[in-house]
């Protein structure tokens, strides 16, 4: 067995590990910003009432959830709560359902739960930890992706000298690369005047998916299968990803100050 067979194997094996192990979405950090972001947009009623339901927990403490269940089997049934995938050029009406469900119909399904005034104290909490999660994965370009590649977790390639996908690089690989902790990264956003963040946070939750399916399309052309990525596509596409954490964060407060505001 030569050595360049042995190279090929070990790489082989590396991709696949990677493929079968993705990492949470937007990784903690990201999540956690969208939190805080999105804490720093909610009205005084709004904040007394999540405070109230999380026993004083933050937004951004929460945001990590959806992948905290994962680890528990009788949450299996959200698994497909967390993406959705449609081709590129349709839309997310026009699309073919999961029958499982998917990220917007997540999302539409914890806003009416806690609207409903019957709803249990321990379900409020549950599904306001729940949404606060989905909206972060529903702006995470490639959990608005293609089907046929797992929404990049199959689209190989590499971050400096590590194995990877895509999808990771998304998630977690360019902003654990800038070493900013969660607060940084949501205090040096740039606040946009409230006309711009007000005519950002409308629409509904499938025309943002909408919209988000768009810049996932120019994810997929940021790179090729195989290619070593480093400081230039973190120069080129990290003012993206940090774009997607603000509208996630904006439209979260607003959805939540729809609800208990």
């Amino acid at each position: 067995m030569n050595l360049k067979f042995i190279l090929i194997l070990l790489l082989s094996f590396l991709f696949l590990n990677v493929s079968a192990n993705p990492k949470p979405e937007w990784g903690p950090t990201g999540h956690r910003t969208i939190g805080n972001i999105a804490q720093k947009h909610l009205t005084k009623k709004t904040k007394k009432k999540i405070e109230k339901i999380l026993n004083g927990q933050s937004l951004a403490l929460v945001s990590t959830f959806g992948d905290d269940i994962k680890s528990d089997k009788k949450y299996n049934k959200f698994y497909t709560w967390h993406f959705v995938n449609y081709p590129f050029g349709e839309s997310y009406k026009n699309s073919q359902k999961n029958p499982k469900g998917d990220v917007v119909m997540g999302i539409e399904k914890c806003i009416s739960i806690l609207k409903n005034k019957n709803t249990s104290i321990e379900d409020q909490e549950f599904y306001l930890k729940l949404m606060v999660h989905l909206v972060g994965d529903l702006h995470q370009p490639l959990h608005v992706g293609l089907a046929d590649d797992k929404g990049g977790n199959d689209f190989q390639v590499r971050w400096f000298n590590r194995g990877t996908n895509l999808h990771r690089v998304w998630d977690s690989d360019m902003i654990d690369s800038n070493k900013m902790s969660y607060t940084e990264l949501a205090d040096n956003l740039t606040e946009y005047p409230k006309e711009w963040v007000k005519a950002k946070q409308n629409g509904s939750v499938d025309q943002w998916a909408d919209e988000i399916h768009l810049v996932a399309e120019k994810v997929y052309q940021s790179a090729e299968i195989g290619e070593k990525l480093s400081y230039r596509y973190s120069y080129d596409n990290f003012d993206t990803a940090r774009m997607q954490l603000y509208l996630a964060g904006i439209r979260l407060a607003k959805l939540l100050n729809d609800i208990y505001g």
